[in-house]
């Protein structure tokens, strides 16, 4: 019953790496779930062709792990769906191991599948997607990353991983797709309010 109350309700379709990733989301969230089954979508045009057919109809959520193989994925994924409403959704850089697995993967970080379901949720969440909403307004732009000292500046990378850390966002995002996440979360007026501060001190 607890379970039943706890499930989210997603609109869109959410690609994810694998399928224990998938078996994973589909106990947290009612909507359709495609596995991309890792690198196999490179090759993969049938699945390809459904994820693309979803991105025009329902828009796609995209959520893989935040190491480089899933950040790879991503961007194809990206490149590869030339048309529809494409969302990202990300998980925090979390170090540990699968339950189901004997050692940790090469970058040590927990995939889809390791983390808890809280995490996950929050996860949609912090996307905006539940209630399927963006903040309105002006989106923020690679220039306002300039002026809160995140991008273009001395030390600006590490800022922005400090700041990505005190969000739960993975490390491994672009200042381009920083701009993209904080729009889901905030406005650009609230952005600025709270970061630009930070340039001058």
């Amino acid at each position: 019953m607890t379970e039943q109350k706890t499930m989210l309700h997603i609109r869109q379709a959410v690609i994810v790496e694998g399928k224990y990733d998938k078996i994973k989301l589909a106990s947290l969230v009612r909507a359709v779930i495609l596995p991309t089954n890792g690198f196999r979508i490179f090759k993969d045009r049938e699945m390809l062709e459904l994820i693309r057919h979803y991105a025009r109809t329902t828009g796609i959520l995209i959520l893989t792990d935040p190491d480089r193989a899933g950040f790879r994925i991503r961007n194809y994924l990206r490149g590869a769906v030339p048309e529809g409403n494409i969302r990202d959704i990300y998980i925090p850089d979390i170090f540990g191991k699968e339950k189901r697995k004997e050692k940790p993967s090469a970058e040590g970080k927990l995939g889809v599948e390791g983390v808890e379901a809280d995490i996950l949720r929050e996860a949609f969440r912090r996307a905006g997607v539940l209630a399927d909403e963006v903040p309105a307004g002006d989106p923020i732009t690679r220039n306002d990353l300039y002026f809160a000292g995140l991008s273009g500046r001395p030390d600006c990378a590490e800022k922005r991983r400090a700041l990505q850390r005190e969000l739960g966002l993975p490390e491994l995002l672009s200042a381009q797709a920083l701009a993209e996440v904080l729009g889901s979360m905030m406005t650009r007026e609230e952005f600025l309010a709270k970061y630009s501060r930070k340039a001058e001190d």
